[in-house]
């Protein structure tokens, strides 16, 4: 395929639509450029295009794009498109392939061979969030890269369990990258930013709706190599992620869950179809072993997940427990008159992030220091900082420096 201008990918995708089937299309034209230039008698021609279709693509024209452009330019977002270096090549394989990506973060995440989705439900109990979290922080511990949707519930616990493993993760989102959408997930979806990326195939400005998180979908399930469902129920849009794995020719794994709880009904319904079912790390990455062997960590894999400590980094409302009272709001003051307040942990952060904390201060630290005076592992140093990241008690800086939260 050749180079083509980005405005024209943008355009085939506003007049079509994310999710259309464009490979007959552009196999038939060339690249959306040559199609633009053909116009609607070449359109009628070809036998290819609805009367509907022809219309959506002249209503729209490349030169309306620049609204998409000066956002992207204004937030540091990267447009991905087929013919760009960074488009993931699984993704390429697919009749209705994304035309456009955009991307805020790492786009070099988006290369990795070796990615896995773990998905789930949103309202996951304590045996779903825990499983999540363990068995994603296993996978990238032991090399993998953890793609999810951004939810709340197992989407979440995945994204936070690679992070904390000093990993990477992917989020492909069912609405705009500056849409304001699921506040409470704000602080998760900045982190994913700073070790690896968020992704969407919908313009910026983009809403989500009971349409776009099905069609976004497909991209969790193309973009990896298989899928983990770890919590969901006969309904769960966790199913539609595995349904596109399976009609993609990628493979579906589920853990096993309790029978007595519909909310595992998903899962356990999917091993009992074939899918493989999920203990360890291992019983994924062993599948791909003949292929990336020498990119999988199989001592790390092999780690049973009742031996990997649950980080409690955000309060979740537990089956039967009390949502914890909000916190007053503080006075607004601007950051550079705020100094730092070293202030006391909660009982659940780990022995490693007291370390790390202990050892920031005001002024930005380089993570190699922060290795030496505190005597432990660089993975262990920054899964560390990432749940200080997450307790909202430390700071990443430009130059892979940390400084106490202000």
């Amino acid at each position: 395929m050749t180079t083509c201008p980005a405005e024209y990918w943008i355009w085939l995708q506003t007049a079509l639509g994310a999710g259309a089937r464009v490979d007959e299309l552009l196999a038939y034209f060339g690249d959306p450029e040559k199609l633009y230039e053909a116009g609607t008698r070449e359109w009628r021609l070809s036998g290819l295009l609805t009367p509907k279709k022809i219309e959506s693509l002249t209503r729209t024209a490349p030169s309306q794009t620049k609204a998409v452009f000066d956002e992207c330019r204004k937030r540091g977002y990267t447009i991905v498109t087929p013919d760009s270096e960074f488009y993931p090549a699984r993704l390429g394989t697919l009749s209705d392939f994304p035309l456009v990506l955009y991307v805020a973060g790492d786009c070099s995440v988006l290369k990795e061979t070796l990615s896995i989705a773990v998905v789930g439900t949103r309202s996951a109990g304590t045996y779903g969030i825990e499983t999540a979290q363990k068995l994603s922080f296993s996978l990238a511990s032991a090399g993998a890269v953890i793609v999810s949707g951004g939810a709340l519930g197992i989407d979440s616990e995945a994204h936070a369990g690679a992070m904390l493993a000093g990993g990477r993760t992917v989020a492909v989102l069912g609405c705009g990258l500056s849409y304001d959408y699921l506040s409470e997930n704000a602080a998760l979806r900045r982190a994913i930013c700073r070790h690896g990326a968020l992704v969407s195939e919908y313009p910026p400005f983009t809403a989500p709706s009971r349409v776009t998180f099905p069609i976004r979908n497909r991209l969790i399930a193309g973009m990896t190599l298989g899928t983990v469902v770890v919590e969901a129920g006969v309904k769960s849009g966790s199913l539609i992620t595995a349904n596109c794995a399976l009609e993609q020719g990628r493979d579906v794994f589920a853990v096993p869950g309790d029978i007595l709880r519909t909310s595992f009904d998903g899962a356990n319904h999917l091993i009992r179809s074939g899918a493989k079912p999920v203990f360890t790390a291992e019983d994924v990455l062993s599948e791909y072993e003949y292929r990336y062997g020498d990119l999988i960590d199989f001592d790390r894999a092999r780690t049973p997940l009742n031996a990997i400590p649950y980080v409690d980094y955000r309060h979740y409302k537990r089956p039967g427990g009390e949502e914890p009272p909000a916190p007053a709001p503080a006075p607004s003051v601007p950051s550079e008159q705020r100094s730092p307040v070293r202030r006391e942990l909660g009982d659940d952060v780990s022995a490693d992030a007291r370390a790390v904390y202990a050892a920031l201060r005001a002024e930005p630290t380089q993570v190699d220091d922060l290795v030496r005076e505190t005597g432990l592992s660089m993975s262990a140093v920054l899964a560390a900082l990432t749940e200080l990241e997450f307790a909202d008690a430390a700071e990443p800086m430009a130059g892979k420096q940390y400084r106490l939260k202000p």
